[in-house]
């Protein structure tokens, strides 16, 4: 039995059309139980919340142990690589006190839970002040951390950038953890278990639905390595594909969907582990598409701002260049288009200038990422015949573009 201590939030994301109450801790507990484990949810609920868990958990499949309070945080999303609109619990909620074999503990919004526990998972959960397992007096006997370098860097207080290797060996230290996984992007992620260190890789889906999918993976983890008896490093990789299922299909698999599940762990590259540290220089991405309206240029500047998120180093023509006629814009664009080392274009509207961008980067070779919502069909043949990577949302081009790279 695993105990789910964490947050349970409604989430909103407009272009995914999801509205769902889950938060980081509801969605654990889901999907625990869809591989096959036995869980039970510890967490704070309002009426509206406890009413959607109740109907989602109709046959039963967990227990829930409620704190009842006025009203949970809500996270709004227009897409998802987007940063959530928060909007606050209407308190600060007393705080919980769990004493279980085993538990998956997340932080939270406006709540605290102490713990007490043989194994335990930990996600800190917390952007802006993460705070270590054993900070509020919580202890475990075995202790697995999950963290992304953000917040390994802020619960270490580092003023320093440290290797990731480096990262995870201080992180273990100061955790008292028997294992840390480092989450590096959309990368992979590095596990420390004992004095090594290993490298699981991420798996490549046609879809991405980004949001919940780092719950997904610290309760697969916990699933694996508590439940299963798994190694550390068996039990992250089976996260991993847990974990690409769940983009792919918005929800956690069953132990069957999961064998079935056809993908492959993505290749990456030294090269590509090295961008990810800050130890080599950004892959250059040229941001095909028009500008001509209100509604392009927000959606050029959102890719832009996302794409530097990811890592990219953006060349956007609307930036760098600008309009103009064509004595004074094309030869710039394509000295640009020359010096990228891969492609997004937006392609909704079928702009000439993107098309013909998209042509030129194929007849040099470079990797093609084509994102439109709204062409079909004829629109689409060329495209499609000539290998570029199409997609029909816009978190999924963004990583298709990122795992493009990857090869790189």
């Amino acid at each position: 039995m695993l105990t789910v201590v964490g947050g349970v939030y409604r989430e909103r994301v407009a272009r995914e059309d999801w509205d769902e109450y889950l938060g980081s801790a509801g969605r654990a507990v889901e999907t625990i139980v869809a591989l096959g484990g036995h869980a039970e949810l510890h967490t704070y609920l309002d009426k509206a919340a406890l009413v959607s868990l109740e109907n989602r958990n109709r046959d039963g499949r967990y227990a829930v142990c409620a704190t009842r309070v006025e009203r949970v945080a809500a996270f709004g999303y227009l897409h998802g690589l987007a940063p959530p609109i928060i909007t606050g619990a209407s308190e600060d909620h007393s705080p919980l006190t769990v004493v279980a074999p085993s538990v998956v503990a997340f932080g939270m919004i406006a709540g605290d839970a102490r713990i007490e526990a043989d194994y335990a998972v930990y996600d800190a959960q917390n952007t802006e002040n993460p705070r270590g397992f054993r900070t509020n007096g919580s202890s475990a006997r075995h202790l697995a951390v999950v963290v992304n370098r953000h917040e390994a860097e802020t619960m270490l207080g580092l003023t320093e950038s440290l290797s990731p290797e480096d990262l995870v060996r201080k992180l273990a230290v100061s955790e008292q953890a028997d294992v840390v996984i480092l989450k590096i992007g959309p990368v992979g992620s590095l596990v420390l278990h004992g004095d090594t260190i290993s490298f699981v890789p991420p798996y490549r889906t046609e879809k991405v639905f980004k949001v919940g999918s780092g719950d997904v993976f610290v309760a697969a983890f916990a699933h694996g390595w508590i439940e299963l008896k798994l190694d550390p490093v068996v039990a992250a990789d089976r996260a991993s594909r847990t974990t690409a299922y769940y983009v792919q299909h918005r929800r956690a698999p069953t132990p069957a969907e999961l064998d079935a599940f056809d993908t492959a762990a993505l290749v990456v590259t030294e090269a590509a582990r090295a961008r990810e540290d800050g130890s080599a220089a950004r892959l250059k991405i040229y941001l095909a598409g028009p500008f001509f309206t209100l509604a392009q240029y927000w959606m050029i500047e959102e890719a832009c701002t996302v794409l530097d998120t990811m890592g990219f180093e953006v060349l956007s023509p609307y930036h760098l260049v600008g309009p103009g006629d064509a004595d004074d814009v094309v030869e710039a664009d394509l000295r640009y288009l020359d010096d990228a080392d891969l492609v997004l274009a937006i392609g909704d509207g079928m702009d000439a200038g993107t098309i013909f961008e998209v042509g030129y980067a194929h007849a040099k070779g470079m990797p093609v990422v084509f994102y439109a919502e709204n062409e079909v069909g004829e629109d689409r043949k060329m495209f499609e015949g000539t290998g570029c990577r199409m997609c029909g949302d816009f978190t999924s081009a963004v990583y298709h573009a990122v795992w493009e790279g990857l090869a790189l």
